[in-house]
């Protein structure tokens, strides 16, 4: 059975739409050690849901799997790069990634205002003010609740959806 886990992007850098025109990517650029934890602990097939942060509103976009489990972010040794890492050494890498493809675009964005409504969302750290990782576990219930709140059912084990 997948994990699921929540990741958060700004629309503005990177949508739930550029994932599905891209059909799949790294996860690159986080430079929090609990969000890297987390990123690690990830496995091919857990299921992310795709979170657009600073945005007006900010809600759920959209699902996720994730394609490839964590591996070394090649931009912490790109100097060119805002997410370069001088002290981060190629034998022991700091920072981790992992790809993800689309999986299912909500039929509409489900608001941050929603998602505190629903039972299962109330002691999220999405929820909780102060909380800002990009990357964090949510549960099956949560993911349930949340697509249901949208009118879709969670996709099938291994299997895909139209994004």
């Amino acid at each position: 059975m997948p994990a699921f886990w929540l990741i958060k992007s700004e629309p503005d850098v990177f949508s739930y739409a550029d994932l599905t025109q891209a059909g799949r990517e790294p996860w690159n650029g986080v430079r929090n050690y609990q969000a890297r934890n987390f990123l690690r602990q990830m496995q091919e097939g857990d299921l992310c849901l795709f979170y657009h942060s600073n945005a007006r509103p900010p809600g759920l976009a959209g699902m996720a799997r994730v394609v490839r489990a964590a591996y070394p972010d090649d931009l912490q040794f790109d100097p060119a790069s805002e997410y370069y890492d001088p002290r981060s050494d190629p034998e022991n890498p700091r920072w981790s990634m992992v790809d993800v493809a689309p999986v299912l675009a909500l039929p509409r964005l489900l608001p941050l205002d929603e998602l505190r409504d629903l039972p299962a969302w109330q002691d999220s750290p999405l929820t909780r003010k102060g909380t800002r990782l990009s990357v964090f576990p949510v549960t099956g219930e949560q993911v349930r609740e949340a697509l249901a709140a949208v009118g879709v059912a969670l996709p099938p084990a291994g299997g895909s959806s139209p994004a």
